[in-house]
C-alpha cells in the first residue's frame, strides 16, 4: 500500500510550563547566553517526549523535537531557530549597533550588501502596516539579544547539542525517524561582523564552527534539517532591488558553504529548509522561486523543504513541474501543505490535492508532506495542532489516490 510520509518544519507551540521556565532563566555574563539547570533540562526532556507522542498521534511520521531545546521566552518568540546558535559559539558579544538597529546600507551593481533587518523593502513598501501597533504585522520577539561577531568564531555547543540529540532519541520509538533543526552557515552569518575582513571570511568561520553540530546530529542517526531562509529571504533585505544575476552569485556563496559544511555526511540524512521568512507580512518583495531554483538545487542534500501552501508561493508548484529535469533522481521533496500564515485550518482534501501535485512530479515515495514553516509562535496552539491533524489526514487521503 502506498504511504505518504509526513513531518513538520521544526518549531511547534511550547507548553505553558516550558514558556514560563524559559522566561525564568537568567543570562550569563555575555548578556545573551541563557543559564540552564538539571531541573530545566528534565522539563525539556519531558516536553519533547510529549510533543513527539502528540505528533505521532496526529499522523506525523517523521517527528521533531519542536525546537524545544532552543531558547524561547514567550508564545510569540520566533527567533529560537537562529538565536540558539549565539549560545553555542564563541566570538560573539553584545554591541551598541547590531544587525537589527544598524543604519541602512545600500547595494550597488556587483556589490551586494545586506541592509538592517528593519530596512527591508517589504517594510518600506508597507510602512504603515509594520508601524501600526493595533492592526499591523506582528513580527515576533526573541528570547536573546542579537550579538555581533567581535572575535574568532568557534564552536562550544557540544553539551547543548548532545542534550537535543538525547531528548529526541529517547522520545522516538524503535525504528522511528526523527529530525533536529540547525541553522545553516549563511543564515547564521547574518549577525553584524566587526571582526572578519570580508563577508566570505565570516561565512567560512561559521561554516567551520557549525560542522561539529551537524555531524553530531547525523551520527546519532537523526535527520539534520538545515534552516537557511537567507537563500530566498536575503532578496528582500537588499536595497535597492538587485539584478537576479547579482543575487544568484551572492546566493551561490551560501550554497557553497552548505556543501562544505555537510561534506562527508550521509546525504539522505540532510534536509535543507528554504523559506521566505515566517513573519506575517505582505511578502510582495519575495523573490520568485523560478529565479533561484537551479541554484538551490546545487545544495548536496537529500531533501528540500519549502513553502508550498501560503498564498504568495502556492502557485510555484508549477515551477517544480516545469523544471522536473533539474531535480536530482535521489532528491526527496518536502513541500509545505499546511501554512503558518493563516488561522484558517486547511481541509484534508486540499492538503491531499497539494500533496498529489508533487507526487505526480517525482513519485509518492519521494514526497514528505510538511508545514510551510514553523508553527510555534505563529498560530495559536489549538490551531497548530488542528493543522497537523489536517496534514496527517490529508496524507492518508493522498496515499489512497496516488
Amino acid at each position: 500500500m502506498t504511504t505518504i510520509e509526513t513531518t513538520t518544519a521544526g518549531s511547534l507551540p511550547r507548553t505553558k510550563a516550558l514558556i514560563e521556565a524559559n522566561a525564568a532563566r537568567t543570562f550569563e555574563e555575555d548578556g545573551f547566553t541563557l543559564t540552564s539547570t538539571p531541573e530545566y533540562e528534565a522539563l525539556v526532556a519531558e516536553a519533547v517526549r510529549d510533543v513527539v507522542e502528540r505528533q505521532r498521534a496526529v499522523g506525523i511520521t517523521q517527528p521533531g523535537d519542536g525546537e524545544f531545546g532552543k531558547a524561547m521566552s514567550s508564545p510569540v518568540d520566533y527567533g529560537a531557530w537562529w538565536g540558539y546558535s549565539f549560545q553555542r559559539v564563541d566570538g560573539l558579544s553584545l554591541t551598541e549597533v547590531n544587525a537589527f538597529n544598524e543604519p541602512p546600507r545600500r547595494s550597488e551593481p556587483g556589490n551586494i550588501v545586506l541592509t538592517s533587518f528593519l530596512d527591508r523593502r517589504d517594510r518600506q513598501a508597507f510602512a504603515e502596516v509594520y508601524h501600526d501597533p493595533e492592526n499591523g504585522v506582528e513580527t515576533g520577539r526573541t528570547a536573546t539579544a542579537f550579538p555581533t561577531t567581535t572575535g574568532p568564531i568557534s564552536y562550544r555547543g557540544q553539551a547543548a547539542t548532545a542534550a537535543d540529540v538525547r531528548h529526541l532519541a529517547d522520545a522516538l520509538g524503535e525504528g522511528e525517524t526523527g529530525f533536529l533543526t540547525a541553522i545553516a552557515p549563511g543564515s547564521a552569518a547574518r549577525v553584524r561582523n566587526d571582526y572578519y575582513a570580508t563577508e566570505l571570511e565570516h561565512i567560512r568561520a561559521w561554516t567551520d564552527a557549525l560542522k561539529e553540530e551537524y555531524r553530531a546530529i547525523t551520527d546519532a542517526g537523526l535527520i539534520l534539517q538545515l534552516d537557511d531562509p537567507s537563500l530566498a529571504e536575503n532578496w528582500d533585505q537588499i536595497n535597492p532591488e538587485p539584478s537576479v544575476e547579482d543575487y544568484l552569485a551572492f546566493t551561490q556563496i551560501r550554497i557553497d558553504a552548505i556543501n562544505e559544511a555537510i561534506a562527508g555526511l550521509p546525504r539522505e540524512q540532510v534536509r535543507l529548509h528554504l523559506c521566505w521568512g515566517s513573519w506575517h507580512g505582505p511578502h510582495t518583495t519575495d523573490i520568485e522561486l523560478k529565479h533561484i531554483l537551479r541554484t538551490v538545487l546545487g545544495a548536496k542534500v537529500g531533501q528540500i523543504s519549502f513553502e508550498a501552501a501560503n498564498v504568495r508561493h502556492e502557485h510555484e508548484w508549477a515551477v517544480w513541474e516545469e523544471n522536473r529535469d533539474l531535480i536530482p533522481d535521489d532528491l526527496v521533496l518536502v513541500p509545505g501543505v499546511v501554512g503558518h500564515s493563516t488561522n484558517l485550518v486547511e481541509h484534508p482534501d486540499l492538503v491531499a490535492q497539494r500533496i498529489e501535485r508533487f507526487a505526480r512530479i517525482v513519485g509518492p515515495d519521494r514526497v514528505i508532506a510538511a508545514t510551510d514553516c514553523g508553527l510555534g509562535g505563529r498560530v495559536h496552539e489549538q490551531i497548530a495542532w488542528a493543522k497537523l491533524e489536517a496534514l496527517g489526514e490529508g496524507a492518508r487521503r493522498a496515499a489512497k489516490r496516488v
